[in-house]
């Protein structure tokens, strides 16, 4: 059965009407959002109520029978509501309005009989208002924009309205934005929550060959997920990181990866992929805590950034000196991958994919690669090639001295006890 929030964001994404309950289920989340969307709200209410000199300005939610006050904005530092306030929307000037039994426009309330019969009119006071509903581009009215002040103003016209729809209708596509954005954030925390809940993962190892000594000298742990959608690994982490599960997600793949070193002989290592961010803050050493660090390689990826060197590097160094090796991944594919590799000294250098595809017969690649092997060699770093498919490929990467290599052709991503096997 699909929740309030499920419903919100298939409807909005398809363009039809969501129930208010919906929206205010979202809007009551503690999701992350963007923040220029609310500061060009709270804009839109300061302008307007500047411009009409009224003393307050708000944005209201209707939902669940009440009316929400979702943005504010007063002359006032102690204005008589404040966000997150609420009221029954039978005693809101809002709900009469939206269904016509208020004018929108309302230069002096203690002059219409209807509006004396809310105790809020003479308790605030009000006397001035001026109010449009906000709605949606489905259509929904999500609630109301108004403004009001305790003194009359006779000088408010219909050109004060137009200009009170036009900052609704601004205020309305930010906040519609946010909504949306929110529903899809909490879409993404719900997905990679329930593969981290059920373990809807498995690890697979990748052989690397060394050709000098003719034998696999290592295994690449690769994540696969098994939840919809299907999608590649790549997407599940930059999710997972999106909604702040990016530590847990990855930690919790390389714990299930390591527990292969039980069963692979003890010259044999395993190649763990790891974002910066969790050397940085320790997450790898707890980790790797109490495991043979001589069989392990960490490979850092080119496509994350690295802030703090330093960082990085003082947390590597105690691993490092019990024997954990560390790799640059995706070598060539990219500025950073070079940054990496001046800046984090490593022992393996890994030429990225782009590079090895079509190496026979592409002289610019081979130019390339050469160049890496040649600096590889001043600085006593190992080069490893990715994505080999072809032997015409493997043939031109060994005789540019490049002699340990990994790809579909050498032996794909395999299952533990095949990888076992193939040993």
């Amino acid at each position: 059965m699909s929740s309030p929030i499920d419903s919100a964001s298939e409807e909005l994404a398809a363009g039809r009407s969501s129930t208010p309950e919906a929206l205010m289920a979202i809007s009551s989340e503690k999701l992350p959002s963007n923040d220029d969307d609310v500061d060009l709200v709270y804009d839109a209410l300061r302008a307007i109520r500047s411009h009409l000199r009224m003393e307050v300005a708000f944005i209201s939610e209707f939902a669940f029978g009440k009316r929400y006050f979702r943005y504010v904005d007063a002359i006032s530092e102690n204005p008589p509501i404040r966000v997150g306030d609420s009221n029954p929307l039978e005693e809101s000037y809002c709900q009469q309005i939206v269904n016509g039994s208020l004018p929108e426009v309302i230069p002096d309330a203690w002059l219409i009989p209807a509006a004396m019969d809310f105790p809020v009119t003479k308790a605030l006071p009000v006397r001035a208002h001026i109010s449009v509903p906000i709605r949606f581009s489905s259509g929904q009215i999500y609630g109301t924009f108004c403004c009001f002040s305790s003194k009359p103003n006779y000088s408010l016209d219909k050109r004060d309205l137009l200009m009170m729809r036009t900052f609704a209708d601004f205020a309305s596509r930010q906040i519609e934005r946010r909504i949306i954005s929110e529903i899809a954030c909490k879409e993404k925390f719900e997905r990679v929550r329930f593969v981290l809940d059920t373990s809807a993962y498995k690890i697979v190892y990748q052989p690397i060959f060394n050709f000098e000594d003719d034998r696999i000298v290592g295994f690449e742990s690769l994540t696969r997920f098994s939840h919809l959608p299907m999608r590649s690994p790549d997407i599940w982490f930059a999710e997972a990181e999106e909604v702040g599960l990016g530590e847990e997600l990855e930690m919790a793949v390389i714990k299930k990866a390591i527990v292969a070193l039980h069963h692979l002989p003890q010259h044999i290592y395993i190649s763990l992929n790891v974002s910066p961010d969790n050397i940085a803050n320790g997450a790898i050493a707890r980790v790797l805590e109490n495991v043979p660090l001589d069989r392990i390689v960490l490979e850092v990826t080119e496509h994350t950034a690295i802030s703090d060197y330093p960082r990085v590097l003082s947390m590597l160094e105690p691993l490092r000196s019990k024997g954990l090796r560390l790799a640059v991944d995706d070598a060539g594919a990219g500025y950073s991958s070079f940054r990496h590799i001046l800046q984090m000294h490593p022992d393996l250098i890994k030429l990225d994919i782009y590079l090895v595809r079509h190496i026979d017969t592409d002289c610019k690649l081979r130019a390339l690669a050469k160049a890496l092997v040649s600096f590889a060699d001043e600085t006593a770093v190992k080069v490893i090639a990715e994505g080999v498919e072809t032997l015409e490929e493997l043939d031109s990467l060994l005789r540019i001295r490049v002699n340990n290599a990994q790809g579909y052709f050498l032996g794909r991503p395999m299952e533990m006890e095949a990888a076992m096997a193939l040993l």
